[in-house]
C-alpha cells in the first residue's frame, strides 16, 4: 500500500522501554535510518514502542526492526504477535537493522522468520573499526556496490533456514555475512547487520545498501 504521492509506507520500530539496551544509541540512529528511507522514496513513521508498532502494520509496506532483544525475555504480547503474523501472511517487507536481529529473539518463530540468531557466548564482534564490505546481487534486483564503513561486524551468529547473501566482510581470512535476504511465505525479509552507531551512516555505500535492502523487501 502506498502513501501520499505514491510513496511506500515504512514503520520503524525503534528500541526503547524493554527493547532498549545500553550499547546502541537508538534515539540518535533511528533518525538516520529514517532519513535514508525517506531519501529512498518511503513515507516513514517511527514508533518507540515495539510491541505497539506490531499492532499498527495495516497498510505498511516495510517494517524496520531497529531495536534490541526484550530485556525481560518475554515473547510478544498476543495483539503484537497477531499483528505481526497477519502482516507476514499478507506479504509485508521486514528489514532488521544491526541488533534488530535480536528484536524477535524471545518470540517463538521470531529467529526463524529473520533467518538468524545471536547466541550468547558464541556470537560476538571484533572492536569497532573501518571495514571493507563486499557487495553482491539482490535476487531479481541490482548489485550492491563495495564500500567501506566504520562499524561493528557480527560474527558467530546461528543461521536458520535458507538465505541469499548480498554482502559480506572478511575477518582473519574468513568470509562472514554482512547482509542477507530471504522469503518466508509471501513476506520478504532483509537483514542488515551494520548500524551500531552514527558512524555507520557516514558511509554513503552503507546508506545505499540499506536503501536497496528496504526497496527489495518492500517490492519497491
Amino acid at each position: 500500500m502506498t502513501g501520499a504521492g505514491g510513496r511506500m509506507r515504512s514503520l520503524i520500530a525503534s528500541g526503547a522501554g524493554r527493547y532498549a539496551d545500553p550499547w546502541h544509541p537508538f534515539p540518535r540512529t533511528t533518525p538516520l535510518v529514517s532519513a535514508t528511507l525517506a531519501d529512498a522514496g518511503f513515507d516513514v513513521s517511527v514508533d518507540d514502542d515495539v510491541d505497539r508498532a506490531l499492532t499498527r502494520l495495516g497498510g505498511v509496506d516495510l517494517l524496520v526492526l531497529h531495536a534490541g532483544a526484550p530485556s525481560d525475555d518475554a515473547p510478544l504480547p498476543d495483539d503484537a504477535a497477531a499483528g505481526l503474523a497477519a502482516a507476514v501472511a499478507r506479504g509485508i517487507g521486514i528489514l532488521a537493522v544491526h541488533i534488530g536481529i535480536r528484536c524477535l529473539q524471545a518470540h517463538p518463530g521470531g529467529p526463524e522468520l529473520l533467518g538468524g540468531l545471536w547466541v550468547d557466548d558464541v556470537s560476538w564482534h571484533p572492536p569497532l573499526g573501518v571495514t571493507p564490505i563486499r557487495g553482491g546481487m539482490l535476487p531479481g534486483g541490482g548489485p550492491i556496490a563495495d564500500f567501506e564503513v566504520e562499524d561493528e561486524r557480527y560474527l558467530g551468529l546461528q543461521l536458520l533456514g535458507e538465505r541469499v547473501e548480498v554482502a559480506h566482510h572478511v575477518h582473519e581470512g574468513t568470509s562472514a555475512r554482512t547482509a542477507w535476504v530471504r522469503e518466508v511465505g509471501a513476506a520478504r525479509i532483509a537483514v542488515d547487520l551494520l548500524g551500531h552507531d552514527e558512524r555507520s551512516y557516514d558511509s554513503a555505500g552503507r546508506r545505499a545498501m540499506l536503501a536497496a535492502l528496504a526497496g527489495w523487501a518492500a517490492r519497491g
